[in-house]
């Protein structure tokens, strides 16, 4: 249980943006436990130290304003030539928000930028909060809403990786500030006492911005592929399939070892229970690529299940993916994932398939959602691999993953097909030059999901299906009640997962459907839109309203996600 004595408060300026409250990592001993460490993450500018331990959150972000003529570039970070939009240069190339849009979308005009990681994100001692689009003055303040008139909006987006190890976060609001201003006639006919009343009279809508383009995305429907490596380094410990000896329970399924194709069950039927749970218009299917065995000289790959509404039947085909994927891979030399024949015991070894057929595993995908697709309705295909695509050790042609990757995206055969993939400490080159939206080029790093840890396979699953629905919502109210929330106790508690069924605002903070955000980086977009409604009247006149936004984290271990002011 966290100590609150492990956890020490900064002073925060004006000019601060939170990443954290504590700034210090100290150990504690434990009886019997030996020493362990309770780290908390800080960052923060001028003036203030930056203290980090082996739990490092890094931050950056995107803010416009819309003033009914489209939206303007207000402040960002990093902004390598400080105009507002975020930029970074990379080994001399210039990466920039707007180079990012989502083509499907009217509304994108770009996204938060994929290419930052853990290794090239400034830090936030050289950020810099911009020009007020309204006064021309330098902003004090993260957000700064002055002589806002009816119909004016604004947006924030910020983009979370979590460094090193796996830890809880939340999102706060600091330094709020609001200020009736020089009071007119007008408004002190309806508002006498000219008081501060922006932050009521503002709408305001706090989510999940999965896709990190500064846009709310509404329910579509969509027809999936999840285009799954079956191929012998999934499961078995000779080829690299054993991710550790920890215990694993899947939907009442216990083993005593993790492997890949658990995580990979655990991550896609938690990807089908929160399609179920968002009652999503969707479609799913499952198709599997394997090799071949010795002699036999054809691809290992098909169906697992055809394109279907009832997302119960997807379920039922994903559960026991280790016997399904054995039958594949050692059983006979015809063997399909429900013949039973294979060996699931990961220390199992020889008479295996050798070889990943990513192309053809897409091509049966791309001929499923052809053959089973809905006419006029977006189509998806995830794909999840661990290997290189190769021939294995026999003779048999096979599709090149990257041609099959470009025909589904270009409509040959039809649908035109978005390609999202999933690098698991595989061929990242060959998977980055598959994703890409359809009717669009490969290479696309928005599609693309690159894994160190398999233990993230599951998160990433938890990503793509909150993509595959409306975009989750954690507060919609005025803009006081959400900074009110955001500035109460330790702020509201993110979930790290968005395919578990968690309340950001009503569930305990240790609530076991709220999962850690785990260390590996990977990109995690929050955002806050605003917009004053066009019948608010002179109340308003003159008024200002200020804030910074931050996060918080502590480390996952020997914590329970409860946050420092609930441990005793």
């Amino acid at each position: 249980m966290a100590d609150n004595d492990n956890i020490d408060t900064i002073g925060l300026s004006r000019r601060t943006v939170l990443a954290g409250l504590g700034a210090v990592g100290v150990a504690s001993a434990g009886a019997g436990l030996g020493t362990t460490a309770y780290f908390n993450d800080t960052e923060s500018f001028e003036g203030n130290s930056l203290t980090a331990g082996q739990l490092d959150l890094l931050v950056d972000w995107q803010q416009t304003y819309d003033f009914g003529e489209g939206q303007t570039f207000v402040s960002a970070h990093p902004d390598h030539n400080g105009d507002g939009e975020q930029s970074v240069e990379i080994d001399d190339e210039v990466f920039a928000y707007s180079d990012f849009p989502d083509e499907s979308d009217a509304d994108s005009n770009g996204a938060n930028l994929p290419v930052l990681t853990c290794d090239n994100i400034p830090p936030l001692s050289e950020a810099d909060f911009g020009t007020d689009p309204v006064t021309g003055e330098e902003m004090e303040s993260l957000v700064q809403l002055t002589d806002v008139k009816p119909g004016d909006s604004g947006e924030i987006t910020f983009s979370l990786h979590l460094c090193d190890n796996p830890g809880y976060i939340w999102i706060q609001a600091e330094n709020i500030s609001e200020d009736g201003g020089a009071g007119t006639e007008p408004e002190l006919l309806v508002d006498p006492d000219n008081a501060g009343d922006l932050g009521d009279a503002i709408e305001a809508r706090l989510w999940y911005d999965e896709d990190c383009d500064n846009v709310y995305d509404p329910a579509e429907p969509v027809d999936i592929m999840l285009t799954l490596d079956f191929s012998g380094s999934m499961l078995y410990d000779q080829f690299g399939g054993v991710v550790s000896d920890d215990d694993i329970s899947i939907n009442g399924s216990s083993y005593t070892e993790t492997t890949k194709i658990d995580l990979v069950e655990l991550g896609t039927r938690q990807f089908i229970d929160f399609l179920q749970n968002s009652n999503a218009d969707v479609q799913v299917g499952v198709a599997y690529f394997d090799g071949e065995k010795s002699g036999d000289n054809k691809p290992r790959t098909g169906i697992l299940q055809s394109l279907t509404s009832d997302l119960s039947a997807v379920d039922g085909a994903l559960s026991g993916l280790r016997q399904r994927l054995a039958n594949v891979v050692s059983g006979g030399a015809s063997s399909t994932p429900f013949d039973g024949d294979g060996d699931p015991n990961p220390f199992t070894g020889g008479g295996i398939a050798t070889g990943t057929y990513i192309g053809e595993g897409v091509d049966d995908a791309q001929g499923e959602l052809d053959t089973n697709g809905r006419s006029g309705v977006e189509k998806r295909n995830i794909v999840l691999s661990d290997g290189e695509s190769f021939n294995g050790t026999g003779s048999t042609t096979f599709s090149s993953p990257t041609a099959a990757a470009d025909d589904a995206r270009a409509a040959s055969p039809s649908p035109a097909t978005d390609i999202y993939t999933i690098n698991v400490n595989g061929s990242a080159s060959t998977l980055l030059a598959m994703a890409g939206p359809a009717g669009g080029a490969g290479g696309d790093l928005l599609f693309f999901n690159d894994l160190d840890d398999p233990l993230n396979i599951p998160t990433v699953f938890g990503n793509l299906a909150a993509q595959a629905t409306q975009e989750k919502i954690i507060i919609e109210d005025t803009l006081a009640n959400v900074l009110a929330e955001l500035a109460d106790g330790d702020g509201v508690p993110l979930d790290g997962n968005r395919a578990t069924l968690y309340n950001e605002l009503d569930d305990p903070t240790d609530d076991p459907d709220r999962d850690a955000f785990r260390g590996d980086g990977v990109m995690h977009c929050v955002a806050l839109e605003w917009e004053l409604p066009l019948e608010v009247g002179n109340e308003v006149q003159g008024d200002t309203l200020a804030f910074d936004l931050g996060f918080h984290t502590e480390q996952a271990r020997h914590n329970d996600g409860a946050g420092p002011s609930q441990a005793a």
